[in-house]
């Protein structure tokens, strides 16, 4: 049986391969390991490429991994062959796994020459790399710019709340402050009557004198004017109060327009006056102002007093978080108390500067790194959102093209520069040194 299946597969009586080779053993098993090794190199690539494929369904042109596949099996088969032709003769055999694997070399290779300029069309690693921080990139100003819109509603909310409390409070005050000026001089009036009365009848009835005693007149002469007097200053702040808080949320200037840097400084401390006060568990808050004579700056006004409203707030509550007992490093022998710095400047090529300093605790230096980046905050939840200086630097640079500068050393306090042009219109070119400064750090 064994010799009817050797007479089909070698019909013609060729002899085996080895006997090219004389039956040398070095030799045959050099082709034998060789044709071996090949082999299985042939049937792992495309297991390899079957699983990448499969894996990798979004690959374009994924076919061609197949008929590669296809092409490595049948080579990988016809070194299988040589091993076995070097016992077997089937010589036909053989050239038909041959001709096969020609012809399917034949047809991948006809269908990868159209394949070619498809693929060469395909973006390359570094245009998808590049394409990827563009859309990187827009996503960061559509997150800027979605966060800027949020804030600005926000602001016009409040300042259209801000405003009509300000109006309806103003009315009733300026009626009352508006009033005491004659009432004074009412009273006035009528104690000066009172006092003819007393003169011209020394002697009053019993029932006059009673009166007298029970109403205690000689005090009411004495306290009157004073308490007319207090509710006149009393009235005198509310109005100031109700100033401060129109020119803070400044509805009517939406528009950029010059106005004066240090109203709105005022503005926003008489804000947040209530948070300078001494409180139970830390003292007061010191204010030092230092105001250079500075020409009206055209601004967006509204704006600019929310980037002064976030640094004072982050002064205060960097204040609030020193610890007690904090020495100065300069003089050890005094404590140092809670104090805010505020300096105006005019600088060259027309330019101001706001400069809002802290003696609190300062900050390190990749929390300083950080700090214009949207959304990071130091603080505890549900005390910041991270917005504030991310906002205030997109104020003052985007909006005014000017600079925001940080610098900070721990245990001596931080400081924020604001420097922004005089005139918005007048497209100046910036000289070296009158670039944006980065952001610098002194260590302790």
């Amino acid at each position: 049986m064994l010799e009817a299946f050797r007479t089909f597969l070698n019909p013609q009586g060729f002899i085996a391969h080895g006997h090219c080779y004389l039956w040398k053993p070095t030799l045959v098993w050099l082709h034998v390991i060789s044709d071996g090794a090949i082999a299985l190199a042939y049937f792992s690539i495309p297991l390899t490429l079957i699983y990448f494929v499969s894996k990798r369904k979004d690959i374009p042109f994924n076919w061609i991994f197949w008929m590669f596949g296809l092409f490595i099996i049948a080579c990988g088969i016809g070194h299988l062959m040589d091993i076995w032709t070097l016992w077997h003769p089937t010589y036909w055999l053989a050239g038909t796994i041959k001709a096969l694997t020609a012809l399917i070399s034949v047809i991948t290779a006809v269908e990868l020459i159209p394949l070619v300029p498809k693929v060469l069309a395909l973006p390359s690693p570094a245009q998808l790399e590049a394409a990827n921080q563009g859309l990187e990139e827009t996503l960061r100003k559509l997150q800027e710019a979605q966060i800027q819109l949020v804030q600005t509603e926000k602001m016009s909310s409040l300042g259209q709340l801000v405003a009509g409390v300000a109006h309806e409070i103003n009315n009733p005050v300026n009626f009352i402050h508006g009033n005491l000026l004659h009432t004074s001089g009412y009273v006035q009036a009528l104690l000066e009557v009172l006092s003819v009365y007393q003169q011209s009848y020394p002697q009053p009835t019993i029932a006059v004198q009673t009166a007298i005693e029970q109403s205690d007149l000689e005090f009411l002469n004495e306290d009157l004017p004073k308490m007319l007097s207090s509710m006149k200053v009393g009235t005198e702040r509310i109005r100031q109060l109700v100033l401060s808080l129109r020119n803070f949320a400044r509805l009517d200037e939406a528009a950029m327009k010059p106005v004066d840097i240090h109203e709105g400084i005022d503005s926003t401390l008489l804000i947040l006056q209530n948070h300078l006060k001494a409180k139970a568990d830390r003292s007061g808050i010191q204010l030092q102002k230092t105001y250079e004579q500075l020409p009206p700056v055209e601004c967006y006004a509204g704006q600019l007093n929310q980037v002064f409203m976030n640094l004072l707030s982050n002064a205060i509550d960097a204040l609030e978080a020193a610890p007690k007992g904090q020495q100065s490093v300069e003089s050890n022998a005094t404590q140092l108390s809670p104090t805010i710095h505020i300096r105006t400047a005019r600088l060259e090529q027309d330019w101001v500067l706001i400069e809002i300093s802290d003696n609190g605790p300062g900050m390190p230096e990749a929390v300083r790194q950080s700090i214009f980046k949207p959304f990071f905050t130091t603080k505890a939840v549900g005390k910041g959102t991270g917005l504030g200086l991310s906002i205030s630097y997109q104020i003052v640079v985007e909006k005014h093209g000017g600079q925001l500068e940080c610098t900070s050393t721990i245990g001596q306090g931080t400081t924020f520069r604001v420097k922004i042009p005089i005139k918005q219109a007048e497209k100046r070119v910036m000289e070296p040194s009158d670039q944006p400064p980065t952001i610098r750090y002194q260590s302790a």
